[in-house]
């Protein structure tokens, strides 16, 4: 039961990382234009890449753009970005 509970904070803090990340990103930028804006997106979809994911892939479900396996596909996706994200936020937590 614990390691199910720390599965699920993970994914939770994952994916609340990614949500403010991507969040911050569109109140301060727009649309990249120039190499070093682009490769400053792309740093910040590191992080920010799950919510965006998750909201793009729902977007498409709910306007039949996308089957439901796709769909799932997505979803899976975005779950283990977040969980992930969400490990190396404990990681760097605990070395500090």
């Amino acid at each position: 039961m614990h390691t199910l509970i720390l599965a699920l904070f993970l994914l939770a803090g994952g994916l609340t990382l990614s949500g403010i990340v991507a969040n911050a990103y569109r109140l301060v930028a727009d649309k990249p234009q120039g190499m070093i804006a682009t490769c400053a997106y792309y740093s910040v979809m590191l992080l920010a890449g799950p919510s965006v994911l998750f909201e793009n892939s729902t977007r498409s479900f709910r306007k039949k753009e996308c089957s439901r396996i796709a769909y799932s596909f997505a979803v899976s996706i975005a779950a283990y970005w977040a969980f992930i994200l969400g490990l190396a936020m404990l990681n760097i937590s605990e070395s500090i």
